[in-house]
């Protein structure tokens, strides 16, 4: 049974999480996952691992209600439609859906159709252009069977809810490889206070990402300790999609500077961001609505204040601090949470070995807590 980060002691940083410890701890964000397991790998059918993630920003339509976003690449080998409309606007005006490498295209389709049934302006007054991403699953799905359907994706969103998110291999991180382990979706949030007020930061993962012997955790060098602890090697990197919800209200340059902060947090579990892979963030925040009609056409909107005397110390440092620590720990939730999973051509991606992982920790000085 897959486990969480904190379960095992190994939360990250010094900032409280949200009740859930969940991107859905940002009010109003729901998350959609839909799993496709099909064929047994010792049988003439095809062999489907794959699956659907979709990320809901606020409970109303988002093609009218418009959020400030920013993107980053830390590495580009990857897709995410629509990053130069954030870059050109700063706008959100999608749901996120993230899918394997072989159907983003499909995925695409399939959001422009359900946003076009639910607003009649779609297609007339403007075009649909929604933030589709993917990570490459072919390890273990047979990406030449095309086993991905729009049903799949119509499920993701449909069935979004703001409630504790799966993790592990599940939705489109079910055949996704993490450090040469079993990988997946994982996710985490931190409470940040500026002021008198509080605001929530919440990250979701698709790690597919690393070679087994970069693994870190909690700076110990878990990876290279466990590079035989079961097999590995053919297994490649393949991107990390990251996600980042706040309610902070930030505007799309300070966004785009959050994004990158994900890297900060990919790189303590020891990501360097390798050629062929697309580690890839998007950051938006709730704070604000932007309406795509209406008079007179400006809008009031409040923003936390940056470039401050940096003697001071910014509070932007804050967000910045939540964002790597979150993404760190979301990483680790995916591995913790993942269990072994087999796939097409006799192809096995393994969960990490916990015990051998906690005793080497501990030898490293890191407090641990054992499973009960």
């Amino acid at each position: 049974m897959g486990r969480r980060a904190r379960e095992l002691g190994l939360g990250v940083g010094r900032l409280a999480t949200g009740p859930r410890n969940a991107i859905t701890d940002v009010r109003g964000v729901r998350v959609g996952i839909s799993t496709v397991i099909e064929g047994d790998p010792l049988g003439p059918a095809p062999v489907i691992r794959t699956g659907v993630t979709a990320i809901l920003p606020h409970p109303g339509n988002p093609f009218r209600e418009r959020l400030f976003a920013g993107v980053s690449a830390f590495n580009g080998y990857g897709v995410l439609t629509g990053n130069l409309v954030v870059e050109e606007w700063g706008l959100l005006n999608s749901p996120i859906v993230i899918v394997d490498t072989a159907h983003v295209g499909m995925a695409y389709d399939t959001v422009v159709r359900w946003m076009t049934a639910a607003d009649p302006a779609v297609g007339d007054l403007d075009v649909a252009i929604p933030i589709v991403t993917e990570c490459d699953d072919g390890f273990l799905n047979d990406n030449r069977s095309f086993g991905l359907r729009p049903q799949h994706v119509l499920a993701a969103l449909e069935t979004a809810g703001g409630g504790s998110v799966p993790e592990g291999a599940v939705g489109s991180g079910t055949g996704t490889q993490l450090y040469g382990f079993k990988g997946g979706i994982g996710t985490s949030s931190r409470i940040i206070e500026i002021g008198r007020d509080r605001f929530t930061v919440g990250v979701l993962v698709n790690t597919n990402h690393g070679s087994r012997h970069q693994l870190r955790i909690h700076g110990a060098p878990v990876g290279e300790h466990l590079r035989d602890a079961c097999p590995s090697g053919s297994e490649k990197e393949g991107s990390c999609i990251v996600v980042i919800a706040t309610d902070a209200p930030l505007h799309p340059a300070q966004l785009r500077r959050v994004a990158r902060r994900a890297d900060a947090g990919l790189a303590r579990t020891g990501s360097c961001a390798n050629d062929g892979s697309g580690e890839i963030s998007l950051a938006f925040s709730t704070a604000n609505h932007i309406a795509r009609e209406g008079e007179p056409p400006i809008d009031q909107v409040a923003l936390l204040r940056g470039g401050q005397f940096w003697r001071a110390g910014a509070p932007l440092d804050r967000v910045f601090e939540a964002v790597a620590d979150a993404t760190e720990e979301a990483v680790l939730n995916a591995l913790f949470a993942a269990e072994t999973m087999d796939g097409r051509d006799g192809h096995v991606l393994h969960a990490i070995p916990l015990e051998p992982a906690l005793a080497f920790l501990e030898r490293w000085h890191v407090p641990v807590r054992r499973p009960s």
